[in-house]
């Protein structure tokens, strides 16, 4: 192990020392590192300028502990050198303090710190993932000491963790920028007194404390260390006292004979250096480290009139540092923030000059080529993704670790206070018992005797002494839980910095896939006119981007993929469809829609789920219906929609079970009809995609429960998609019934799922005086071409957009149908044209346009922007208006129907005067043919 005074391994100096740096005279870190690496003359060593710290003068942690050693049954108390490296946050322990090599280390920056006044006094533990330490310092005073500092280490090495390096994103960056110098102001435990008897430079230059025998303070564990750091210390003292009896004779340090320490700590860093320069293969000479130590004894420190002095400017300079510290942090995060500017603006133009590149290459390879690039570029991505995702997963496990470490301590404070508390009982009933026997001092000295009062007064200094050490050790463990919470807090803040991160990096993946699949269908149009060859490559990545399956990412163990095969409600989030060019299409916009969702969970699912966690009790009102048009959560979904249900058709008590016997015992005229269209209910749904699927029974029950329900309907074609809705949201198979009969008889006005559907007809030609007024150029356009939106949206009235819109935007779209009635089927409607009409208004065939309407429902990537067109562009959209419509087409459309019915008749009237045809002359085909 190598050990520098930097990394702070330097046995005899650097790990004993325990000297404030001299701020007027001591170089930064990166210069003194620099110097370590370099070997400078004399004459250059003085031109180096010595720059003042930055950091508040600090001292190095180092001293004699003993160490508790297990081996089986034998439990032995072991000397140890412990020295605290600060670069990686670990405490280090050597057999002295003259040895070279460790023989282990401890790892602080998880780990948690204990003292218990029943093991002994000096007995402290420290509590690591992995094993549990036990050691033991000289005094009460040195253990706190040892624990107060090790505790302010971890805080700072953890502090100094939990920050992201520059280049990171933005998003990540900023809920960490406040907490890099935070300071704890909770003072649970006041500050210990440096013992210098047994930390520092004076315990490196005492002998170590020595145990019962030679032998039982030596490592059996670690032979080749020991024998390592012995041969290391024999030839070291060769060198080290070879010359005169010291390792260098110069005159330089004759200028402060009285300064004992300095002059001894400087000649033992200088051999220190010495031995590490050899260490290192000459780097680094023993003369420049003298020459170092030289100048720093030179320089002095300042003596106690000049402390005296300047003690009172103290407060003031620690305040400005803190400030100028608070204010370098903010410029290192503006001029990170700059950076991403940057860097965006980069990425940006690159991604422009990628696309010229694209449009303007002459040739397909080279087109081809680009595209290979991009398909790099979401390797390096997803490889990003699998590393975010690994340190995620080690959060955790820290994170768990440490709440279970904090359980402990607070049971341990718990069993503290009880304890303190009974002692303090026993004390207040001696106290009242010496009162009482005080009282009266002729009965006292009748009674007592001088030895018993003296025991009594001794017993109660030792009960004195047992509460001064409890309030110590319940000082301790306070600023322990208080440390160690905030820890967490860090923890889970990080954590939830690194989510959010992968989530963005999750959404960018997903453009950068689907521009990938766009740039594929592109090339499918082109295919004619390809060559062969290139033709069939573009077949092969096509066939190879459609067949990305989650299940191939999960059997390596992590999801690369970030589209999942099913969401929450079976429904395939790219459906298998025979059209190649419809598969792709689906495949785009599944990972639109799942970047869509990323990029907006932070902003807008998660406070409106915050919001729908307050609600308590569910009432009409303003505030309800605006959360309900942004859409249920699908842990809410459940509840609200029973609760709509209920409050306009109350279930009837055995009812169902009543309609279910009926179905068993008669056969229903419907029950064919039924029966064929179970096969074809929601087949992108795994609940539904084949007859063994569990929900086809439950659909059947419900589709024949209401066709006995209401006989005027029976069953008509569209019932079976509403029913199969509403079971995979409630589950239950009574309240879908239910809730099909709220939506029949309550929602959707009369006969509308009549023989005639005479009201789904009077919705088409309302919905087409909608379009003319809220969008007359596209009403025009279709005009124009002689195209019936009709044919298009008459199947959306009918069953609420089931299998036209995919399930994330569809359940949303139900959500505020069940609330708020038929009128959100007009302004959604309206609201998918509006979202799609400058790509219709491009189209100029009839024919094209109809293809166009067959799919353009699976363009629609981003549901909030389609539910702020229906709910705030089309407005305003009154009720009564459509009623009004309604009745008025309804009029009409009955006056057509009873003038086809009169001439239907007198059709048949004259069919029926002119009598039965003679059918005798009539030669078929065969007759013919003979």
């Amino acid at each position: 192990m190598k050990k520098g005074p930097e990394s702070g391994a330097c046995t005899l100096a650097a790990p004993g020392n325990l000297v404030e740096s001299d701020p007027d005279t001591k170089s930064s870190n990166g210069a003194s590192a620099k110097a370590k690496d370099t070997f400078l003359s004399p004459g250059e060593l003085e031109n180096v300028p010595l720059k003042p710290s930055t950091e508040t003068s600090r001292k190095k942690l180092c001293g004699y502990l003993n160490k508790l050693g297990i081996k089986g049954p034998i439990k032995t108390w072991k000397s140890r050198w412990f020295f605290y490296d600060e670069n990686k946050c670990r405490l280090l322990y050597y057999r002295t303090a003259q040895d070279i090599n460790p023989l282990g280390s401890i790892d602080l920056s998880s780990a948690s710190f204990d003292c218990k006044m029943e093991n002994g006094e000096g007995v402290f533990e420290i509590r690591t993932p992995s094993r549990v330490f036990t050691l033991k310092a000289i005094s009460k005073q040195a253990m706190m000491y040892w624990l107060q500092q090790l505790q302010m280490r971890r805080w700072e090495f953890c502090n100094t963790q939990s920050r992201f390096p520059v280049g990171s994103s933005q998003l990540v960056n900023e809920p960490l920028a406040g907490r890099t110098n935070v300071v704890d102001n909770e003072d649970f435990l006041p500050l210990v007194k440096t013992p210098t008897e047994a930390v520092g430079l004076k315990a490196a230059s005492l002998p170590a404390p020595q145990t019962s025998t030679a032998l039982q303070n030596i490592s059996l564990k670690h032979p080749w260390t020991e024998i390592q750091n012995t041969v290391y210390n024999i030839c070291g003292s060769k060198q080290l006292w070879g010359n005169n009896g010291n390792v260098f004779s110069f005159d330089e340090f004759q200028e402060h004979p009285e300064n004992v320490d300095e002059k001894q700590e400087a000649e033992v860093e200088a051999g220190r250096a010495g031995k590490e320069g050899t260490l290192e293969g000459g780097r680094m000479e023993p003369r420049l480290n003298w020459i170092r130590k030289a100048r720093w004894m030179n320089s002095g420190f300042p003596g106690s009139e000049e402390l005296s002095r300047e003690k009172n400017s103290v407060d003031k300079v620690s305040v400005l540092q803190q400030q100028i510290l608070t204010l370098t942090e903010e410029v290192k995060s503006q001029k990170e923030l700059v950076k991403l500017l940057h860097k965006a603006l980069e990425a940006a133009q690159q991604e422009k000059r990628v696309s010229s590149m694209y449009l303007t290459a002459a040739e397909d390879k080279d087109r081809l080529e680009l595209v290979r690039h991009k398909v790099r570029q979401i390797a390096d991505l997803t490889s990003q993704l699998e590393a975010l995702e690994q340190e995620k997963k080690e959060l955790e496990q820290i994170l768990t670790l440490r709440d279970s470490h904090i359980q402990e301590l607070k049971e341990h404070v718990q069993l503290l206070m009880e304890k303190n508390h009974a002692k303090q009982e026993v004390i207040m009933a001696l106290t009242e018992q010496m009162a009482r026997e005080f009282s009266d001092p002729l009965q006292e000295a009748n009674t007592i005797t001088v030895e018993t009062l003296y025991k009594q007064q001794e017993e109660i200094e030792h009960l004195k002494d047992d509460i001064d050490a409890y309030k110590t050790q319940n000082q301790f463990l306070n600023s322990e839980i208080h440390q160690v919470t905030r820890l967490w807090t860090s923890v889970a803040e990080n954590e939830k910095a690194l989510l959010m991160k992968c989530a963005c990096l999750q959404a960018r993946n997903c453009q950068m896939e689907s521009k990938y699949l766009t740039v594929l269908r592109k090339l499918q149009e082109a295919v004619p006119g390809l060559p062969s060859s290139h033709a069939e490559l573009v077949k092969n990545l096509i066939q190879e981007a459609l067949q990305w399956d989650v299940k191939e990412e999960a059997d390596e163990g992590f999801n690369l993929n970030p589209v999942s095969e099913y969401d929450e409600y079976g429904f395939m989030t790219v459906p298998d469809y025979e059209i190649e060019d419809w598969k792709l299409l689906a495949k785009i916009q599944a990972l639109e829609i799942k970047s869509n969702k990323l990029r907006s969970q932070e902003i807008v699912e998660k406070p409106l789920r915050d919001r729908w966690n307050s609600i308590g009790e569910l009432n009409p009102s303003a505030e309800l219906k605006s959360l309900i048009r942004s859409g249920i959560p699908v842990e809410h979904r459940q509840r609200v929609w029973r609760w709509m249900v209920s409050r306009h058709c109350s279930p009837v008590p055995g009812h169902y079970q009543r309609l279910l016997e009926q179905s068993r015992s008669t056969e229903h005229p419907a029950c064919r009809q039924i029966e064929l269209d179970l096969p074809r209910t929601l087949t992108n749904n795994k609940h539904f995609s084949s007859p063994t699927s569990q929900l086809i029974p439950k659909l059947r029950r419900v589709l024949l429960a209401f066709s006995w329900h209401n006989p005027a309907i029976g069953y008509c074609q569209g019932l079976n998609r509403l029913a199969a809705v509403a079971l995979l949201v409630l589950e239950d198979e009574e309240s879908a019934f239910w809730c099909l009969v709220y939506i029949v008889e309550n929602l959707m006005p009369a006969d509308y799922y009549s023989d005639t559907l005479i009201t789904s007809q009077v919705d088409q030609r309302v919905f087409k005086d909608f379009l003319s007024e809220k969008l007359p150029r596209l009403m025009a356009h279709f005009e124009q071409y002689r195209i019936d939106v009709s044919l298009i949206t008459f199947n959306w009235f009918l069953v609420a957009f089931v299998d036209s819109l995919v399930s994330d935007i569809l359940l949303r779209v139900w959500d505020a149908f069940l609330y708020e009635g038929t009128k959100v089927i007009f302004r959604y409607a309206l609201a998918i044209f509006k979202y799609n009409e400058e790509e219709i208004l491009r189209i100029h065939d009839s024919v094209e346009i109809y293809q166009y309407l067959r799919f353009f429902t699976r363009l629609i990537v981003d549901g909030r922007k389609l539910m702020n067109i229906a709910f705030n562009d089309l407005n305003p959209f009154p009720m009564k208006l459509l009623r009004s419509r309604r009745s008025m087409h309804r009029e009409e459309l009955e006056a057509e129907l009873c003038e086809l019915e009169q001439i239907k008749a007198a059709y048949v009237k004259e069919r029926a005067e002119q009598g039965p045809q003679d059918l005798k002359d009539v030669v078929s085909e065969e007759e013919e043919e003979i």
